[in-house]
């Protein structure tokens, strides 16, 4: 591992630390001269150093897109990682190695003697949470595991909103909220690059579906956009100031995201004042005209050359600058941004790689999937008794060899390596990296633990009548429900694959004290709902979901995940019941109207009157909470105080929700805030809430202004989006601001 980088001083190591223990982004603490040094030393590069330093160049992947070692990464590179970008030593600028990481630090083949990295949950299991802390010691941990690999970029963390729960892709992103999903987003930016990595906040945007993504064209009113998903974008990064962003594949209404000049140039970099740099996502760099357009660095150039036929930025930028037509100015602009992110977080400063503690990552992978864990349903049957001989049946979902992860460029090998992978393929260049992984330990072996008075009797559920004897002579069942979601794909529907649904139907007619626990990225149709006595959302919950799915079920842990995603009675009830494109061959240009412009998800269903199956919020637990004496105090934007009290018999974690419900002559409903509160029995506490000034407001594009109509406006505090508890309202007096 090779690095050429000087060790950071005290006085720089205290301040990050600091900031990290008070929870405020780093990125000018390290060196708050990061702008100026970045310009001094771009003025004194050459221009093949410059040219060299805006294209990233993807490592050797056997049987993938980068092919053989890319003669362009030195010999004493080792660590193969999903992009390089040779330093200049001499002016202490860094080589780039990036690795995609929002789940763990990835290895699809790169660094065959890696022996394994912590593989957290999914980015929605987090987003269950609720809990900015947690995901911010995730991040924290990402980075230490990167540092000692010499990765100085994370690609991590996403924060595209799940507008559609068919998306292949929702698994790595946090939620469909824009307040939600932007406060994780960003506590994970900040704990990345508060130890001295820079984290890279994608996928700008509206990559919000995978059917021919390279060819998707998602079109949206401008003003709604800024009312949702850049909005979480704008949010995410005045929170964590990301030295990275990452552009999607799709086009925004006509524009590729990587060449989009209004998203790029006007919005990000002019009305947010962005001072970090733009990289393409790995393939999505058609045109060297994209450098005008707002993109600093074409990322996975071999990429490029698979989909488009050459490597802009290599091929055809400096003919352009040679002629003029890429001005010296801009060029300079692309290579500053890099330098000031890399300066910001102090990536041109590291030492010796840290030590980590790899069973304390592994300790917040445990309680990240602890906590991301939703009880769905519960008629009673959870917890079950650890002190009874119990015949349990354990059926389906590969139980018996481990817990499911999400594909794609998110999978995670795991420390020892994965209990199996099962080859799965597909069409596209993401078809032959679809597979179903399994995190070992099982299950059933983690049950076994929970239960020593048990029998347990596992059945693979190869077919329903097979399944439904075990059931029938078992007191209780547990039955695994699990699906493939990856990127590059989107669901066809809500089912679940290889005749699961068959399964677990005939389980519960020959058992109805029958539990489901569910392992997928994205909701399901559920059409056995009604027979079984409880549903357990585990997501794909990392290295540890085994255990943690054990000890919810043993009631060792009380449940306390809220769900972070709309889960509809069927898909009839979503904006596009019918998603366009899909079946259409490998490279077909797709169209999607986004019509439910700012209304996504929960916010949709409000606006049409629809009861989902499990709304947005939702969560259940083994005890119970309750909130009084709401009170609202008005003026530039809202604040709501409230009592939690738990009047259950044990300790547990709550989520109040607090949500707008309307605004003057306009009903709408908008998440303004929460918090995870943890109780004691009888125990109370006061929360108070204030809300970001936008969630009350509407954008202008007109003025390029939010304005806050003058007005009674109407809130409420409950435990999901159709779960309110208590209501009330306020005067806000007319407001215009931002930009």
């Amino acid at each position: 591992m090779a690095t050429d980088t000087p060790t950071p001083g005290p006085e720089q190591r205290e301040a990050t630390e600091q900031a990290a223990a008070a929870g405020t982004p780093t990125r000018s603490l390290a060196d708050e001269n990061a702008n100026a040094r970045a310009q001094d030393i771009e003025q004194r590069m050459t221009d093949d150093e410059r040219f060299s330093l805006v294209i990233s160049i993807l490592g050797h992947v056997p049987g993938g897109l980068a092919g053989p070692r890319d003669p362009r990464i030195p010999e004493d590179v080792e660590n193969m990682s999903a992009g390089y970008t040779p330093g200049v030593p001499c002016l202490g600028i860094p080589a780039i190695q990036s690795s995609d990481a929002s789940m763990g630090i990835t290895n699809p083949g790169y660094r065959p003697d890696d022996e394994g990295a912590t593989a957290f949950p999914s980015l929605i299991a987090l987003g269950s949470s609720f809990n900015p802390k947690l995901v911010r010691d995730e991040g924290e941990a990402i980075a230490r595991e990167a540092r000692m690999r010499g990765f100085n970029v994370q690609l991590a963390g996403g924060c595209n909103l799940a507008r559609d729960p068919r998306n292949d892709r929702n698994f790595e992103y946090f939620s469909e909220d824009p307040w939600l999903s932007a406060v994780l987003a960003a506590e994970q930016v900040n704990g990345i690059q508060s130890q001295g990595v820079v984290s890279t906040l994608k996928h700008f945007t509206l990559n919000c579906n995978e059917t021919n993504r390279h060819w998707l064209d998602a079109m949206i009113d401008p003003d709604a956009h800024r009312e949702s998903d850049l909005l979480t974008f704008e949010i995410a990064i005045e929170r964590s100031q990301p030295g990275s962003i990452m552009s999607g594949y799709n086009k925004i209404n006509g524009e590729y995201a990587s060449g989009n000049h209004h998203l790029l140039n006007e919005v990000l970099k002019g009305a947010w004042g962005y001072k970090g740099w733009v990289m393409s996502d790995w393939g999505a760099t058609p045109e060297w005209e994209f450098a005008l357009k707002g993109l600093d660095q074409e990322s996975g150039v071999q990429g490029d050359r698979v989909l488009w036929g050459k490597e802009p930025f290599t091929d055809d930028l400096k003919a352009a600058y040679a002629s003029g037509r890429l001005p010296k100015e801009r060029l300079a602009d692309m290579v500053r941004r890099i330098l000031r992110s890399l300066f910001a977080v102090g990536a041109d400063r590291w030492g010796p790689p840290p030590a980590v503690d790899m069973a304390k990552h592994a300790e917040i992978a445990l309680e990240g999937a602890r906590q991301g864990i939703v009880l769905l349903k519960n008629d009673g049957a959870l917890p079950l008794p650890t002190d009874q001989p119990l015949k349990i049946a354990v059926i389906g979902g590969y139980a018996q060899q481990g817990v499911v992860s999400g594909a794609g460029s998110g999978a995670v090998a795991p420390v020892g390596g994965f209990a199996g992978v099962i080859k799965i393929g597909g069409a596209g260049v993401m078809g032959k990296h679809r597979n179903l992984f399994l995190f070992p330990p099982s299950p059933l072996d983690e049950l076994e633990k929970q239960f020593p008075q048990a029998q347990l009797d596992f059945d693979p559920g190869y077919t329903p009548a097979e399944a439904a004897l075990t059931a029938k002579r078992s007191d209780v069942v547990i039955a695994f429900g699990i699906r493939v979601e990856g990127e590059g794909f989107d669901l066809p529907d809500l089912s679940l694959p290889w005749g699961q649904d068959a399964v677990i139907d005939a389980v519960a007619s020959a058992n109805p004290n029958t539990i489901v626990v569910l392992e997928t990225g994205n909701p399901v149709s559920m059409p056995w709902r009604d027979k079984v006595r409880a549903i357990v959302q585990a997501w794909y919950p990392g290295q540890s979901g085994a255990q943690a799915i054990a000890e919810i079920l043993a009631g060792t842990v009380n449940p306390s995940g809220r769900l972070p995603i709309t889960f509809p009675a069927s898909l009839h009830q979503t904006p596009r019941p019918e998603l366009p494109g899909l079946g259409t061959p490998w490279g077909t240009a797709v169209t999607i109207e986004y019509n439910e412009g700012a209304d996504v998800g929960y916010r949709w269903f409000a606006l049409r009157n629809e009861r989902p199956i499990y709304a947005f919020g939702h969560g259940l637990g083994y005890t119970a909470f309750d909130y009084d004496d709401l009170r609202l105090d008005g003026g530039e934007t809202m604040t709501a105080s409230f009592t939690v009290r738990n009047t259950g018999r044990r300790k547990g974690a709550d989520v109040p929700q607090l949500y707008l419900t309307e605004a003057p002559g306009d009903r709408r409903m908008r998440l303004l805030g929460f918090e995870r509160v943890e109780l004691e029995p009888g125990e109370s506490r006061r929360v108070t809430l204030t809300a970001d000034p936008r969630l009350l407001a509407r954008f202008d594009g007109r003025s390029g202004k939010w304005r806050i109509a003058d007005g009674t406006h109407r809130v409420a505090v409950g435990k999901s989006a159709t779960d309110l508890i208590l209501t009330g309202a306020t005067r806000l007096p007319a407001r215009q601001f931002g930009v």
